[in-house]
């Protein structure tokens, strides 16, 4: 994450140790531990609803695009149900032509 070693980790800690002395080094290390557990947990949530958020997305880009087909075949439908009516309409005038 911050591209941080064993030996850059190894100094922090013993740059700690002298400023802070070894009897408290032991409540620091379990605060800091805590403080970076609450950050990880924290990081992992906002990755979730990040994740989430892009999922949501994606699934409206697809039912859009569904929504889209079905109005196609929507229209391709009406049209066929015009020409059929058209065509219906043309052979009742044909058939009212012949028999005159």
């Amino acid at each position: 994450m911050f591209d941080i070693g064993f030996w850059e980790f190894a100094l922090i800690g013993v740059i700690t140790l002298i400023i802070v002395g070894p009897e408290r080094m032991p409540a620091i290390a379990r605060k800091a531990g805590t403080y970076v557990g609450k950050l990880k947990r924290f990081v992992t949530n906002i990755q979730d609803d990040i994740s989430d958020e892009l999922e949501i997305d994606k699934l409206k880009e697809d039912l859009d695009t569904v929504n889209k087909k079905s109005n196609i075949l929507e229209i391709f439908d009406d049209t066929k149900d015009t020409l059929s009516d058209t065509k219906n309409t043309l052979n009742d005038i044909k058939n009212n032509t012949d028999q005159k």
